[in-house]
């Protein structure tokens, strides 16, 4: 593998929790709401320094979505998901955006979040966006 090239983010950044690669600006946040398997995710309209898994269908909380699991270029984490698809018309707004799991970053002060033992164990999404 050659060198790999970064996207550097001015702002409130939200970066690799593993390897601090810049993956997200605060100002692109969509949705604060989300759930995933570790407790709290952000939908993002933007993410950079990421590479996209293989499409799959999968069932959610809020129904079956296309997705693709996405992963930081740099380290090789996986940091969350890209919705390709949404088959419910209500849906339809995730379609092209990113969630980063909140447990897999650092947050714009540094801060890392933690595993609650309460959080959610089924299928990561939104509860209300």
């Amino acid at each position: 593998m050659g060198r790999v090239f970064t996207v550097s983010l001015e702002g409130k950044i939200y970066s690799c929790k593993y390897c601090a690669t810049h993956l997200a600006l605060s100002e692109d946040i969509v949705s604060k709401s989300f759930q995933c398997r570790h407790g709290k995710a952000y939908l993002f309209n933007k993410v950079v320094n990421v590479t996209l898994g293989e499409k799959e269908e999968r069932m959610m909380m809020t129904g079956s979505h296309v997705v693709a699991d996405i992963f930081c270029v740099k380290c090789g984490s996986n940091v969350g998901w890209k919705y390709e698809t949404a088959n419910e018309k209500n849906q339809k707004y995730k379609e092209g955006k990113s969630v980063l799991e909140r447990f897999k970053i650092s947050g714009p002060d540094g801060s890392n979040y933690w595993v609650s033992h309460g959080a959610h164990v089924g299928g990561s999404d939104a509860d209300d966006a």
